[in-house]
C-alpha cells in the first residue's frame, strides 16, 4: 500500500481515485495521504449523487460542479445593501457621543 501512496504523490493531484478494499486502514491511509475525490468501493455511485460535487484541482480540473454545486460554481453572487433613507441612527456617526463604544457593543 505505502509503494501504491508513493506512486500517487508523485504526481500533482489525481482527478479521481476508485480504491477497492473492506480494510478501513487501507482506507483510512489513502484518505489521509491522498488528496483526491472518488469512490471507495464503487466507480459510478458518486456521479448520481447530486450532493457530492466533482471537480479537479491543479492539473486535474478546476472547482467541483454536479447538482447544486454546478450552480453555485458558475454563478457569480452579486451583494447588495439597500438602506432605508425614511429614518436614520445618529449612533452610527462619529460626532454621536460614545458611538465607537455603542457600535462596539452592537457587533459583538
Amino acid at each position: 500500500m505505502d509503494e501504491a501512496i508513493h506512486f500517487i504523490q508523485r504526481y500533482e493531484k489525481t482527478l479521481a481515485l476508485y480504491l477497492f478494499s473492506e480494510d478501513r486502514r487501507v482506507q483510512q491511509a489513502v484518505l489521509e495521504r491522498v488528496s483526491f475525490g472518488g469512490c471507495i468501493n464503487d466507480t459510478l455511485m458518486h456521479i448520481t449523487m447530486p450532493y457530492l460535487p466533482i471537480g479537479g484541482v491543479g492539473q486535474s480540473g478546476f472547482g467541483a460542479y454536479h447538482g447544486k454545486a454546478s450552480f453555485d460554481a458558475f454563478s457569480h453572487y452579486k451583494s447588495i445593501l439597500k438602506q432605508t433613507t425614511v429614518w436614520d441612527i445618529a449612533v452610527r456617526y462619529p460626532n454621536y457621543p460614545k458611538a465607537l463604544q455603542w457600535v462596539k457593543r452592537l457587533l459583538k
